[in-house]
């Protein structure tokens, strides 16, 4: 499977995953913390937040070779450092980290299907999360990594199938409305619950 990932997209993949991984660190460290503490929020940043995002675009990749087509992953060094500012500045991050290209001329339903991957990529990976925090009642570290997992695989789910621009929701309508509504329903339900925890 390597082999199928040049090494300039691994090299991107790696460092849009740290730069996300420490703009969502930092808004966790708002006021100050010792280093153990960052590190610590630092290495549940990189098992929650980079792999849901690593994985949503390795599934929008593999789901296009698997219909024949390119597709690779190029990170965007301007909205890379924009996310890691505003989480230093503001204790917000606004993470467009890059996006998986797909060259070819995919079809409408292929488009769709390539699309739909990786927001139900997100969508799976609530499932371990959620029993994380199921099995611990949300409390401890393994509560907090459960919680924090759930909700930003809900959220990058939930934004991503928003029917606008460029993003999975408008394509996967496009192609079929039903699995749409599904997912659409599926994500923002997940989201709303992981909000209440």
């Amino acid at each position: 499977m390597l082999e199928r990932i040049p090494l300039r997209e691994r090299r991107d993949l790696l460092i849009a995953w740290l730069a996300i991984s420490v703009a969502f660190t930092l808004i966790y460290i708002r006021g100050g913390v010792n280093l153990n503490t960052f590190l610590l929020l630092f290495v549940m940043s990189l098992v929650t937040v980079g792999v849901a995002f690593v994985l949503h675009e390795l599934a929008h990749k593999f789901t296009a070779m698997r219909y024949g087509y390119w597709a690779e992953f190029q990170k965007d060094n301007q909205m890379l450092l924009v996310a890691v500012v505003m989480a230093a500045l503001v204790g917000v991050v606004f993470a467009a980290p890059g996006a998986t290209y797909v060259y070819g001329n995919a079809t409408r339903t292929e488009n769709g299907r390539i699309s739909a991957a990786g927001p139900i990529t997100n969508l799976v990976l609530c499932i371990p999360f959620a029993a994380l925090v199921l099995l611990t009642g949300g409390a401890g570290l393994l509560g907090l990594v459960g919680i924090v997992g759930l909700r930003i695989n809900a959220m990058i789910a939930t934004f991503n199938m928003l029917p606008i621009s460029v993003l999975d929701g408008r394509k996967v309508l496009d192609w079929n409305p039903a699995i749409f509504a599904v997912l659409i329903v599926a994500s923002v339900g997940l989201l709303f619950w992981s909000l209440l925890l």
